[in-house]
Formats: C-alpha cells, sequence, structure tokens
C-alpha cells in the first residue's frame, strides 16, 4: 500500500513535534540541493562563503568540507579571528576595520595572520593599522576593494564602498602597501551589488545589470592587469549568489564569494536565473484570535537591513494563504496574519515564516534544529548561541 505524501508543513511539524516555538530550523534536504546548484552556476570556480549570511560554525564547516567551496569571507576583523582560532585556514575580510582590539589579537599569533587577509581602500587603513600595532609585527596579508558600482552618465547605481576605482589611483595604493614594512599585498576584490542583489524584476533592470557587467569586467581587467605591475595577486575575488555565473565567466576572477543562497531567503525568490529552496525557517505559536479572519503570532519582528519598506518584513510561509496586516506589520512582541488560511488556525498552531535575508534571522535564535526530512537530526549553535555578536 503507497503511503499518501505528505506537506511540507506536515513534515516540519513531525520533525518538531516536541519543541515549542518560537525556534528556528534549517531543512538539509534544500540546504543540500542549495549548495550543488551553487557549485553548477560558479562553474568551476571556487566559492568563497560569505559568513554573515550562515553566521553558524557549524553549517560554515559543514559547506568548506564540500566540493567548490573553499575559504571565508568574514564580515567583522573579531569573527575572523574567531574563525581562525577554531580552523578555518583560508579567510578573506569583506570589509576594512576599526577594531584596535581585534587587530592586537591578530599581531600575536602569526598563524593568525597567515590565515586571514585584510581589506583596505585607502592608505588611512594602512595608517591606522601602524598606530594600532607599530611595524614591529608579523606582517599582514591585505588585499585592495576596487568599487564595483555602475556610473553610466556619472549617475550612481550600485553600494558606496571603495573609493577605489581606476588603475592610477589603485596602484598608488597598491604600491604604498608593498612599500610599507609589515604588510604583503595578495588581492583585489569587486563586490557587484547591483547585479548580486537585486532582483530581476523588469527588461530595464536586466538591460542594467548586463551593461553593468561588461563595464566592471572591462574595468576589472584593466585594474588587475596594472596591480599586477606592482605584486602578483593570489586573490581576484568577485560576485555575489546573484551573481555568481557573471563574475565566474570572467577569466580574471580567481574565486567568487556566495553566502545567501545556502540558505535561500525571500530576497532571492524573484530571480530569473535560479532559484534557491527556503532552507532556514522560524516558526511562531498562534497566541490570539482578535477577528474570524485573523490570527495572533507571538514575536515575529525580525526586520532585515537595507532601505527600509515592506519588502524586509519576514514573510508568512506554510500554511498557503497567509499575509501580514498591512497596517501593523511585523510586531515586537506579536505578528497578526491573516488570508484564507487565517481562519482555521487554532492557539497553539504555528505559522512558519521565512526571513527577507539569510543570517540576520540567526541573531534571533541561540540554535538551528537541523531538519531531513521529518526527522529532526541535530541542534547546532548560531553565533548568538555561542555568546558572539561580532556587530
Amino acid at each position: 500500500m503507497n503511503r499518501r505524501p505528505i506537506s511540507d508543513r506536515q513534515r516540519l511539524d513531525r520533525a518538531t513535534t516536541d519543541l515549542d516555538p518560537p525556534f528556528a530550523l534549517v531543512d538539509l534536504d534544500a540546504f543540500d540541493g542549495n549548495a550543488e546548484d551553487l557549485v553548477r552556476r560558479a562553474g568551476g570556480t571556487p566559492i568563497r562563503l560569505a559568513s554573515k549570511s550562515l553566521r553558524c560554525r557549524h553549517l560554515l564547516d559543514d559547506a568548506l568540507a564540500r566540493p567548490g567551496f573553499r575559504g571565508v569571507m568574514s564580515y567583522a576583523l573579531a569573527e575572523a579571528v574567531w574563525l581562525a582560532e577554531h580552523g578555518v585556514e583560508d579567510i578573506l575580510m569583506a570589509y576594512p576595520s576599526a577594531d584596535r582590539r581585534a587587530f592586537q589579537a591578530l599581531a600575536k599569533d602569526p598563524e593568525l595572520c597567515r590565515r586571514i587577509t585584510l581589506m583596505v581602500d585607502d592608505v588611512d587603513h594602512l595608517d591606522f593599522v601602524d598606530r594600532v600595532l607599530g611595524e614591529r609585527r608579523p606582517e599582514l596579508r591585505v588585499c585592495l576593494d576596487l568599487d564595483a558600482s555602475w556610473r553610466p552618465l556619472g549617475v550612481h547605481v550600485g553600494v558606496r564602498r571603495s573609493p577605489l576605482r581606476e588603475p592610477v589611483p589603485t596602484v598608488a595604493l597598491a604600491r604604498e602597501a608593498v612599500r610599507r614594512p609589515g604588510f604583503a599585498l595578495v588581492g583585489l576584490m569587486t563586490y557587484e551589488a547591483q547585479i548580486a542583489g537585486l532582483q530581476d524584476l523588469n527588461s530595464p533592470i536586466r538591460m542594467m545589470k548586463a551593461r553593468s557587467a561588461a563595464e566592471i569586467a572591462q574595468r576589472r581587467a584593466a585594474v588587475v592587469a596594472a596591480v599586477r605591475e606592482v605584486a602578483p595577486l593570489e586573490i581576484v575575488n568577485a560576485g555575489g549568489t546573484g551573481s555568481l555565473e557573471t563574475s565566474a565567466a570572467d577569466p580574471i576572477v580567481t574565486e567568487v564569494t556566495a553566502g545567501s543562497g545556502l540558505y535561500g531567503p525571500t530576497l532571492f525568490d524573484r530571480y530569473r536565473g535560479f532559484r534557491p529552496r527556503p532552507a532556514p525557517l522560524f516558526a511562531l505559536p498562534v497566541v490570539r484570535r482578535p477577528a474570524p479572519e485573523i490570527a495572533t503570532l507571538f514575536g515575529g519582528g525580525y526586520v532585515a537591513s537595507g532601505q527600509a519598506g515592506r519588502d524586509r518584513l519576514p514573510t508568512p510561509y506554510l500554511p498557503d494563504g497567509l499575509e501580514l496586516v498591512r497596517v501593523e506589520g511585523a510586531g515586537e512582541v506579536q505578528t497578526p496574519v491573516t488570508g484564507r488560511a487565517a481562519g482555521r488556525l487554532r492557539v497553539g498552531d504555528r505559522v512558519w515564516m521565512r526571513h527577507t535575508k539569510a543570517g540576520e534571522m540567526c541573531e534571533r535564535f541561540d540554535a538551528l534544529h537541523l531538519v531531513r526530512g521529518d526527522q529532526l537530526v541535530d541542534t547546532v549553535a548560531t553565533y548568538r548561541g555561542e555568546g558572539k555578536n561580532f556587530g
């Protein structure tokens, strides 16, 4: 006799039946599938994991053990030191740092200096390190951050990161880094946020992405060639989850970065070329019924970073047919939901939610419950669960 397939909601409820919400889980089947898809999209170019998109050491280690993944991109120097102390051997900073205590911890251990590459885009960053540490220290590896925004007719399209755009100022900083004792220039990075982080909502956006990708490929090639006259570059890093194909297709790029694609948050629901499966979810309990067509959940106001708007709010996922009440959104203590499924919910039922972004959800929970099929197979700590908050 054939068993009737169970729904995703039934499967998740069954796996976590002994847990009281709020709690968060990761669907390992979705995580595995997303990892395979990232490797496929990268086309043989190694993928560096963006730690901020996972914020869980167990899952970082899990991904790093898979073919196609190599190294971590860290968002805070204190985080990088912590990860290196726990065995991660190749860490590239995504951003510059002004954390004096973290720099001091780094300089005390030559092995940490070997494992961690700093990000710089200004002489001020080199000056800061010299002021904090002096010149009598182990050699520090540095990478240059090249601005990858697109500027047609002087209009800025993309995020505001580095002041470095063209070969001449980039080479000037490269020469200064090479000239100073205690620094080794090893890499150059570009992050094309306007390609990687913007949904394919319409043809003008798709056209913008294509033109921007062509422009940054040409400019990156010129800058890399110029900088390589100053120092050999081990690393030419580019891209993000939303731009793996275009970044990996550039022969000058040695590695691409991704992380959010392992989790599949709602930010990536409207890309044409790929569709990750939702891996992390959080469960909220129904605690009251203020009206026949409304159920109120406990907690839920886990708003994502970025420009404020409704797309930064979490999204009801299961059961189907729920949405946030527009005039309230997601609240600090309670979140009302409405829709065709709301009338069937009772106190104690669960509603499964998705976050707009990836790792930020982990700042709300101490643990991630790992589910495979309809079985709870493990419970692992988030950064928060290990007592870590890196900002």
